[in-house]
């Protein structure tokens, strides 16, 4: 049977990418990455998936007027991957680390999907993103954060939860340390969502 195909969306350093990389070709994670997409062109993501392989591009926000054009121009980039190789089209779509809002094209509800290294509903929403979750976190002093897995609706870091993790916040953590623990957490939560999306999809 074809493993399914995913695009995965980037706009920074594509860490999340390279670990779903390394659990397909170790055979513990069963897609297909068929398409990376950034909205920056200097995404160091795209340097990665440029040496593994993967097809890859670049639609810029600014080339755009609108939240609606962009989506719509960044869906279409997603339909047409494998179009002319022939093979499956994508089935699911995940952030990892892609910052701009995007609104859902016809047909997609339900499967696209974007990690968030923060326990939602807390410490989401614009600007909310990478260093400045961690910074909030500790700023707020809370005890415990972790990171989120959902789908994606209209809005920034909304949508229902599929996966949470989390994790005890250390006295002495700075926003570095945290980070590198939370992102210990995504490591596991964004493959093991991808599982269960698919897993729901069977039930």
């Amino acid at each position: 049977m074809t493993a399914p195909r995913i695009a995965v969306l980037v706009s920074g350093g594509g860490r999340s990418l390279e670990n779903l990389a390394e659990l397909i070709a170790a055979k513990k994670l069963d897609v297909e990455i068929g398409l990376v997409l950034s909205d920056r062109p200097n995404s160091f993501a795209l340097e990665r998936a440029a040496r593994l392989g993967i097809p890859n591009a670049v639609i810029a926000r600014a080339d755009f007027d609108s939240h609606q054009s962009y989506s719509a121009a960044v869906f279409g980039a997603i339909e047409e991957s494998g179009v002319s190789d022939g093979k499956e089209p994508v089935s699911l779509v995940v952030l990892a680390g892609f910052l701009r809002l995007l609104l859902l094209a016809p047909g997609w509800a339900g499967r696209v999907i974007n990690i968030h290294p923060a326990l939602l509903p807390a410490f989401g929403g614009k600007g909310y993103y990478g260093d400045y979750v961690h910074a909030a976190v500790l700023k707020r002093g809370v005890q415990v954060t972790g990171c989120t897995v959902h789908y994606v609706d209209d809005e920034y870091d909304n949508g229902k939860v599929l996966l949470q993790r989390w994790i005890a916040v250390p006295k002495d953590a700075d926003v570095g340390t945290l980070g590198s623990l939370v992102f210990d957490e995504e490591k596991i939560a964004l493959p093991e969502s991808i599982r269960m999306h698919y897993a729901n999809l069977e039930s």
